[in-house]
């Protein structure tokens, strides 16, 4: 399999180890809370096999063992293999292996349930994406749910600049948002920074239907909340925490709303008329 622009930067980027606890900081809290309840929605009940493809760290993958799932995890980063080994401890209900998402070592029908929760967006060439989709048709049960991130188009503008401010910093970064929103490509602005791949809605819904399956939601995973300067002290607040969630709910299918949030998770099904 080749490898394409950015997979070295992207392989520097996850090496440093951050993404282990990215999940617990605020951003993440919401990312990962609101992730969860939206897979909930169609995941078929324990203990069902989930493949968790591009699972980093592994926080879905104990999430999902502690519901009584039965979880293949996959990574193309051995630091995230070795430390979902030590955080699982070695539960006999996590089966984990270094894999490219393109190229699985997971049989045909051999999983429920499929999770894409990073691949997409680290594939900035199509075919590559929708190799990554096949594969996971492939190893998919009939019937089945694959549940496939993107980032948002629009992120790098409303995330790096208007939230972070990531100007200040690296003034170069606001000269290349009309490129990253015109292509999707995220370049690396330093050496082990973050570098992917974004995705339009409607782009991301073709793709899928590429792949031969059928799109059954598409939503908004954070919404604006993301923007929140006091987002910690909210999801500290039961009320307020309830009234992020309850926003987020509310406007997670709004067509005009799509892209505001950072992530975008589609639930899709094969498609019948598809070939296998």
């Amino acid at each position: 399999m080749h490898d394409e622009p950015g997979l070295a930067e992207m392989r520097e980027y996850y090496e440093r180890g951050g993404e282990a606890g990215r999940l617990d900081e605020p951003r993440g809290e919401l990312e990962f809370e609101r992730t969860k309840e939206i897979i909930l929605r169609h995941l078929p009940p324990p203990p069902a096999t989930v493949a968790d493809i591009g699972g980093g760290p592994g926080r879905y993958a104990l999430w999902l063992a502690g519901l009584g799932y039965h979880v293949l995890h996959r990574d193309m980063i051995p630091l995230h293999v070795e430390q979902l080994a030590e955080a699982s401890g070695a539960d006999p209900r996590i089966r984990s292996a270094v894999a490219d998402a393109r190229r699985l070592d997971l049989a045909d029908d051999s999983a429920d349930a499929v999770l894409l929760l990073g691949p997409l967006y680290h594939l900035g060439q199509r075919r590559d994406r929708l190799q990554a989709l096949a594969e996971a048709r492939r190893v998919l049960r009939a019937g089945g749910p694959v549940f496939a991130a993107a980032i948002s188009r629009w992120a790098a503008r409303l995330d790096g600049i208007l939230r972070a401010r990531v100007y200040e910093t690296y003034p170069q970064a606001e000269a290349e948002l009309a490129a990253i929103e015109a292509t999707g490509r995220i370049p690396p602005l330093f050496p082990g920074s973050f570098c992917g791949y974004a995705h339009r809605p409607g782009q991301l819904r073709a793709e899928l239907a590429t792949a031969g399956f059928q799109v059954i939601d598409l939503v908004s995973v954070e919404g604006a909340a993301f923007l929140l300067d006091d987002l910690g002290e909210r999801l500290a607040s039961p009320v307020s925490r309830r009234i992020v969630l309850t926003t987020a709910r509310a406007v997670e299918r709004v067509p005009e709303l799509l892209g505001t949030g950072p992530h975008l998770l589609a639930t899709a099904v094969a498609s019948p008329e598809s070939p296998a």
